[in-house]
């Protein structure tokens, strides 16, 4: 069973149990679909019921069934929260996991020369960007969306993009700019 992590406890919260989470997810408001959370810590893992979420600003609070005081939700802190594939939402067409990503091979739509492999998905801006590792050792940036990216095919494990002049030099090695 592959677990995936989608936050991390950073702190208890107030005096009844509760703890701050700092979230993975594009929607916070998705634990509240969840009924349990694995909680992973120096290589331990166990399994909690989620009895309550709220949110403070951008972080999640969840109250746990069985921490009930301060010190029980202390001794969670820097917990990673993970979920088990099952827990996995469908995505929507033309979306995708960032760990179905990474490692998948890059190719020039346009001559089928490959570029690279994907080793990160930055999410900080208004769009994706797609991290590459470049056949020569360096990394190259590649916003995703339409005008870059012509295919995704998680099955086979590749990516097919559109460069623009200056992105990346003609061998696809050295990373412009």
């Amino acid at each position: 069973m592959e677990k995936i992590k989608i936050g991390t406890i950073v702190n208890a919260v107030a005096l009844r149990g509760e703890v701050k989470v700092y979230h993975f997810s594009d929607c916070k408001e998705r634990f509240e679909e969840l009924d349990e959370v694995i909680l992973e810590r120096k290589g331990k893992s166990q399994t909690y019921r989620i009895e309550k979420v709220r949110y403070q600003n951008d972080m999640v609070i969840l109250k746990f069934k069985g921490v009930d005081d301060r010190n029980a939700a202390e001794a969670l802190k820097e917990s990673d929260v993970m979920i088990t594939e099952a827990d996995l939402k469908e995505l929507p067409e033309d979306t995708f996991y960032v760990r179905d990503l990474i490692g998948c091979s890059v190719f020039n739509a346009e001559t089928g020369a490959e570029i690279g492999t994907i080793k990160d998905v930055l999410q900080n801006s208004a769009q994706d960007i797609y991290v590459i590792k470049t056949a020569g050792g360096k990394d190259a940036m590649i916003p995703a969306v339409g005008d870059f990216v012509d295919e995704v095919n998680i099955e086979e494990r590749f990516v097919k993009v559109r460069l623009i002049p200056g992105l990346i030099d003609d061998e696809g090695t050295e990373v412009r700019g």
